[in-house]
C-alpha cells in the first residue's frame, strides 16, 4: 500500500476578481465544495476565503495532480453556482491558481490563515496577498503567461 502526504494550499478567485460572495453565498459555496470534493475523493482539509477567492488546504492522493483537483474542484463550482442563479450572467472562475506546498509542521499555520480570511481582508486586498505570496514563494507575475520561476 502507498502512502502519501503532500499538502498543497490552494487560491483561485473569480473572474477579474469580482467581489461576487456575500457571507451567505461564501458558507453555501463552502460546503458544496466541501462535499463534491468528498465525493471525488479529494481530501479538502480546510477552506475558506473572501468576497473574491478561495483559500483551499489538501492533502493530493497518489494519484492526484495540482492541476486536475483545481479542474475538478473549480469546474464543477462553477456549475453548480450557475444553477444557484446567484448573479445576472453567467459566472466564471478566473483561469490561474496559486498553489504552493505546505511542510506537516506548518499545516496548523496554513488552517489558522485559512480561517481568519475575513479579518485577514479588512486590512489587505486579495490583489496585495497575492503579491506578497509571489515574493514569499519567489514567484514573479508575468501578464500574459501565468506564473514562471524566479530565476535569481
Amino acid at each position: 500500500m502507498s502512502h502519501v502526504k503532500i499538502w498543497i494550499h490552494l487560491v483561485f478567485s473569480t473572474k477579474h476578481h469580482q467581489p461576487l460572495f456575500t457571507k451567505e453565498i461564501r458558507h453555501s459555496l463552502f460546503e458544496h465544495i466541501r462535499e463534491n470534493a468528498r465525493g471525488k475523493g479529494i481530501w479538502l482539509d480546510y477552506i475558506n476565503g473572501y468576497s473574491d477567492h478561495v483559500h483551499c488546504l489538501i492533502s493530493l492522493g497518489k494519484d492526484q495532480s495540482i492541476g486536475k483537483l483545481s479542474q475538478l474542484i473549480k469546474g464543477e463550482s462553477s456549475n453548480w453556482i450557475n444553477k444557484q442563479d446567484y448573479f445576472r450572467g453567467k459566472f466564471f472562475w478566473q483561469d490561474d491558481y496559486f498553489a504552493v506546498s505546505v511542510g506537516s509542521s506548518q499545516v496548523e499555520v496554513v488552517r489558522k490563515y485559512i480561517r481568519n480570511q475575513e479579518n485577514h481582508h479588512q486590512k489587505k486586498s486579495f490583489t496585495e496577498e497575492v503579491k506578497a505570496f509571489l515574493e514569499k514563494y519567489g514567484w514573479d507575475k508575468e501578464t500574459d503567461v501565468g506564473l514562471k520561476p524566479n530565476n535569481r
